[in-house]
């Protein structure tokens, strides 16, 4: 059953049909607010209070087959809350995912020390990112959204998202540079 499908149902009153939506985007959610902090007690917390706001608004979604970019909306919305509240930016070690892991040989011990400095130098380089860089960053790259739902999410022109996507990781790849760690170690070009 399609997410829209189910969104009708539950906004009828149907527990069954938000049980399911919840199962199907909860992974989803958490890995995107995992993303922002990097933890999980403030991605557990980000993803409840994110179904908390689901059920009660449901019924204000205009259109059901938008329900993924509301969503992340509510997410996004919530996370940035959360920063602002806390004071404070948290980043997952987001090098996992940017580190090639085909280059290099990862069981040598000599390798995973410099994979493990590799990664700390990468997390903090992307700690230094602006907010509205890093959430595009997180939805294009890790969540595998597209520039329209992206811009949907973020409520701004889709030509303002890829702007924001090119001088993050413009950034990024100058930031990791003047480290001298070069192309051959990341995924990006």
């Amino acid at each position: 059953m399609s997410d829209a499908a189910l969104v009708e149902q539950a906004s009828l009153g149907d527990k069954n049909a938000f049980t399911l939506i919840m199962n199907r985007w909860q992974k989803r959610i958490h890995r995107f607010a995992y993303r922002y902090f990097g933890n999980s007690t403030d991605a557990d917390e980000i993803t409840q209070k994110t179904f908390i706001r689901v059920y009660e608004k449901l019924d204000s979604l205009d259109d059901p087959g938008k329900f993924s970019s509301w969503i992340y909306q509510i997410a996004n919305n919530l996370c940035l809350d959360e920063l602002k509240r806390a004071g404070r930016r948290n980043s997952e070690n987001l090098s996992s995912h940017i580190f090639n892991s085909n280059f290099i040989e990862k069981n040598s011990p000599a390798v995973q020390v410099e994979q493990k400095e590799l990664s700390k130098m990468i997390e903090g380089i992307v700690l230094t990112l602006p907010e509205e860089q890093r959430v595009v960053l997180i939805l294009k790259e890790f969540e595998g959204l597209k520039f329209r739902e992206i811009a949907e999410i973020l409520g701004e022109p889709e030509g303002t998202v890829k702007t924001r996507l090119y001088t993050g990781l413009t950034a990024l790849k100058k930031k990791l540079s003047t480290q001298r760690i070069f192309n051959e170690y990341l995924n990006y070009d």
